[in-house]
């Protein structure tokens, strides 16, 4: 069964090649909002196959700054097809997208965790006779993303990047990183290590990796907060990715689709045969084992954070759309089933490997159509 789900997760990477040209669309250099009124481009592939239905008008959003190029990828083909609608996607991280959504301020938000009890709690008050559910959508490699002049390849483990991040491991030649790295030319450089100062999702999945990977060094509970010692600062995925490729000797985490220009992604001594390494197709091994923990029809995913698999990569995050499953806005209701229901579907998966995404798994994304139908 794992064998067979495998071959059909690479298949929807490799088929995402084939997408036309005009769907390549590079990451933007903005972290506040996302697409607009979409009046250029024609009719592609991809957005011939989007049904408008009665969609109209302003849809507003928040949250993961993770998905970001994910959603300024399906926008500009989503608003192409529906000209009656606009959406705007604030990317200001998954713990600002939550709130803005238990206060009412959104038709749905994107969070890299899944919903705590207690905000289930508070978006029953927005949800007329409903609740708030997490809908995966997106998934992906969170690289550790290094700035080390003269430094490629670079192996790094979970003791060793616990020990960094909470400022117990200094130098970039010290003994644990030249363990790791024999052939390399470590120089004595200071790290410079940035995490992020608002509330992510992207840290909460990156530190239950620590939790679950090296629980005798990284002794902190976790969550969208940063919680460890030292290191500096920066807001959102655009924000750790901009400092590190300006800091000589820095390291961050980060959506894979932000380590370029200049940043180098890190391998990953899992205990595998091989170290390894951030890929979109590493990262749909790793969900592939994830189990469903969310009930009715909440989808919530739990994934396999110490896994020892050949080929699976780890740090690994699954993003959520977070909506009502009952009582959601009618005046936006409409234009938030159309979206959902393009980038759950199959034109719409197929563009996150494009955009260094992983698809969401067809056993798992089947069940999100499903729920996106039902909504109301």
């Amino acid at each position: 069964m794992k064998l067979q789900r495998k071959n059909r997760l690479r298949a929807l990477s490799l088929g995402a090649v084939a997408v036309s040209g005009a769907l390549a669309l590079t990451a933007c250099g903005s972290d506040d909002t996302g697409g607009g009124s979409g009046s250029d481009g024609g009719t592609t592939a991809a957005n011939s196959s989007i049904k408008c239905d009665d969609a109209k008008g302003q849809l507003l959003a928040n949250g993961s700054s993770a998905q970001k190029n994910a959603i300024d990828a399906w926008v500009k083909q989503f608003v192409t097809a529906c000209k009656d609608v606009q959406i705007n996607y604030k990317s200001e991280g998954s713990g600002a997208g939550v709130t803005a959504f238990t206060q009412g301020q959104v038709a749905f938000a994107g969070s890299d965790s899944a919903l705590k009890p207690e905000e289930v709690t508070a978006s029953k008050k927005v949800c007329s006779g409903g609740q708030g559910i997490n809908l995966p959508m997106v998934g992906g490699p969170i690289a550790v993303g290094y700035n080390v002049p003269g430094v490629e390849g670079l192996v790094l483990d979970s003791e060793t990047l616990a020990k960094i991040f909470d400022s117990k491991i200094t130098k970039w030649n010290d003994a644990a990183i030249k363990k790791l790295n024999p052939d390399a030319k470590l120089p004595d450089l200071k790290i410079q290590a940035f995490h992020r100062s608002d509330e992510s999702g992207t840290t909460d999945n990156f530190t239950k990796y620590l939790i679950a990977a090296a629980p005798d060094e990284w002794k902190y509970e976790g969550g969208k907060a940063w919680q460890a010692k030292g290191g500096q600062s920066a807001s959102g995925s655009s924000g750790v990715a901009q400092q590190v490729k300006q800091t000589s000797g820095a390291i961050s985490y980060m959506e894979l689709s932000y380590a370029k220009d200049g940043i180098t992604a890190a391998k990953l001594d899992t205990g595998a045969s091989d170290p390894v390494e951030a890929t979109v197709e590493n990262a749909t091994t790793a969900i592939a084992d994830a189990k469903i923990v969310g009930t009715g029809k909440d989808l919530a995913l739990e994934l396999n954070r110490a896994t020892k698999a050949d080929g699976a990569y780890p740090i690994t995050l699954v993003t959520y759309e977070i909506v009502c499953d009952k009582g959601n806005k009618a005046d936006t209701l409409a234009a938030t089933k159309a979206f959902l229901t393009y980038i759950a579907g199959e034109d719409g998966q197929k563009i996150l490997a494009e955009n260094d995404y992983a698809p969401i798994p067809e056993e798992i994304i089947a069940k999100v159509r499903t729920t996106v139908a039902g909504l109301s």
